[in-house]
């Protein structure tokens, strides 16, 4: 009889050495998916707020053309695509004015180099 308790507690005992693993594991792997689905909703959020942001600007841009009004211009985009032009002109117009100053001064090296000096003599009179 006594025999027969101990395996029977032994048994329980296993059989709560396994719940408890298995309530552990399972309170781990919770709280990684929790950690991960919270991810995964911020995430689906911003995809979410993003397509929200476009949808209602496209809403407002067909009613605005429904109504007849006409769509504002991009001056923002203008006015950089104005100063990118702007820099990009003086860069060019540096570096060709930079290239023909070298060029200048090399061709006045190359004629004092080769520059022949001619004097007149006086002795044919």
């Amino acid at each position: 009889m006594f025999a027969r308790k101990n395996r029977a507690e032994r048994t329980a005992e296993e059989a709560w050495e396994h719940l408890s693993s298995a309530w552990t594991t399972a309170g781990d792997s919770a709280g990684r998916a929790g950690r991960r689905g919270r991810r995964l909703a911020a995430r689906a959020g911003d995809r979410v707020t993003s397509v929200t942001d476009e949808a209602v600007s496209r809403a407002a841009a067909a009613a605005d053309a429904l109504a007849g009004r006409r769509p504002a211009r991009p001056w923002a985009l203008i006015a950089g695509v104005g100063l990118f032009g702007v820099v990009v002109g003086w860069a060019v117009a540096s570096t060709a004015r930079a290239a023909i100053e070298r060029q200048a001064e090399n061709e006045e090296i190359e004629l004092a180099e080769t520059a022949v000096v001619v004097t007149p003599t006086y002795d044919d009179h």
